[in-house]
């Protein structure tokens, strides 16, 4: 009776999460991310306080919460907190790219910085709570923030800011709009010397071309240094970099010049609307992978008792890391080859282009036991997947003995034509003393 109640009860379970999940895939759609209806999301509190020293502190308090998309009326996922957002011109969808599983989802309070003001589209008001949406790819395809403006029932008392926010519960629904969207499809970027790469950002508005700022600006050293400006309401434009006719169609993507080393850093794309001020850094950084060569060819051949240099060479890489080991193995290789121990380093050298160069080098004097053996250089550096590997077979030879044979004769044959030109010579000069 145990055992038949137990089957039951798992079949009644089995049953309920099929159903919760024919449920689930109608609410979340799974033909496109541009259908979607809701996705999981942490919402990052904020509690701010006055310390007795007068600072400002926070604690973040992550806490579960729903993004849905929808319209009015809509009910709460519960029973996490629902941000319900509703049709707008803007719809942080259509950028997403990608499954579900790839999304990162993040909900912040946002502070206009004391600026009160009202949102110039119909139904906004002037006491209007903001969020910031923030969906990030999990492997940097982009990063999308939207600004979500939610409107209370009624004023709060006093301004609602980081020292007084509004107050969210665990069950609640906050019906939202989508007013702005900033976001980047190069959240990052990884790029060689001389190349002219294209930082993109992008943003939209749900109302007419509005009062918008736009600026990029390049975050290097601990100095910011302003790229380019522009502004709508003067129709102005300070540096280059960006095409101000695409601005009006949300493009505001900079374009390098060919990189060089001053290139490094972090690329602050900026969109101003107020109150709203939305950012993305995008850091860039050179790489260039080692070009690995040997002094030697494939083969080399020694007789025992000579000694030879053997370079490796690592040149034109970029940045300075760079890790240069030598072993060696027999023939068919070795699960443990024997790395040298008698390895030098040349100091590094810089080129005009910023790059850099390194040589190990050792010197090899081979006994009859290590002809065969394959002697590997491995370089490894940030820009390689894989480590670069060069080799070669060593041959070495005893000395010729033919060559001594004749080397001995020889010496006997010179010493015998010397004896026989000098002997002559020298009994003919003894004669001579006798005769006087």
């Amino acid at each position: 009776m145990i055992v038949l109640r137990t089957r039951i009860h798992n079949m009644f379970w089995t049953i309920g999460g099929f159903i919760l999940a024919l449920v689930c895939l109608g609410v979340n759609g799974s033909q496109s991310l541009r259908d979607v209806q809701w996705l999981p999301c942490q919402f990052v509190d904020e509690k701010v306080q006055i310390n007795e020293e007068g600072h400002t502190e926070t604690k973040y308090i992550h806490r579960e919460s729903v993004l849905r998309f929808g319209k009015d009326g809509d009910s709460a996922l519960h029973p996490a907190i629902t941000f319900l957002v509703t049709g707008s011109k803007v719809d942080m969808r259509r950028y997403l790219e990608g499954s579900e599983d790839t999304l990162q989802c993040e909900i912040r309070r946002y502070s206009t910085g004391g600026i009160v003001m009202r949102w110039p589209v119909a139904g906004a008001q002037e006491y209007d709570v903001w969020f910031t949406c923030t969906l990030r790819h999990t492997q940097g395809l982009f990063v999308i923030t939207s600004f979500l403006r939610y409107t209370p029932a009624a004023p709060a008392q006093g301004q609602v800011d980081f020292l007084q926010w509004m107050s969210v519960s665990d069950r609640d629904l906050l019906t939202t709009t989508a007013a702005m969207v900033v976001l980047t499809r190069t959240p990052s970027v990884e790029v060689g010397f001389l190349k002219e790469p294209e930082l993109h950002c992008q943003f939209a508005v749900d109302h007419k071309l509005p009062n918008a700022t736009v600026e990029w600006r390049l975050q290097r050293h601990g100095e910011r240094t302003k790229l380019f400006s522009y502004s709508s309401r003067t129709g102005k434009s300070e540096g280059k970099g960006v095409t101000v006719k695409t601005i009006a169609g949300g493009n505001a993507s900079f374009k390098l010049e060919p990189t060089r080393k001053h290139s490094e850093g972090t690329y602050v794309c900026s969109v101003m609307v107020p109150p709203l001020y939305g950012s993305h850094d995008i850091p860039l950084s050179l790489s260039e992978q080692p070009r690995v060569s040997l002094n030697v060819g494939s083969t080399l051949s020694m007789v025992i008792g000579q000694d030879q240099k053997l370079i490796c060479e690592a040149e034109s890489y970029y940045p300075l890391d760079v890790d240069i080991e030598w072993y060696r193995e027999p023939h068919g290789g070795s699960p443990t080859p024997l790395f040298l121990k008698n390895v030098l380093y040349s100091s590094h050298r810089i080129h005009q282009d910023g790059t850099y160069s390194l040589s190990a080098f050792f010197y090899l004097q081979p006994g009859l036991e290590d002809s065969g053996y394959k002697y590997t250089c491995r370089v490894s550096h940030k820009s390689l997947l894989t480590p670069v590997r060069k080799s070669f077979y060593l041959v070495a030879t005893e000395p010729d003995s033919t060559m001594w044979y004749i080397a001995v004769f020889g010496f006997i044959i010179a010493m015998l034509v010397i004896l026989c030109y000098m002997l002559p010579q020298v009994l003919a000069g003894r004669r001579s003393k006798k005769m006087f």
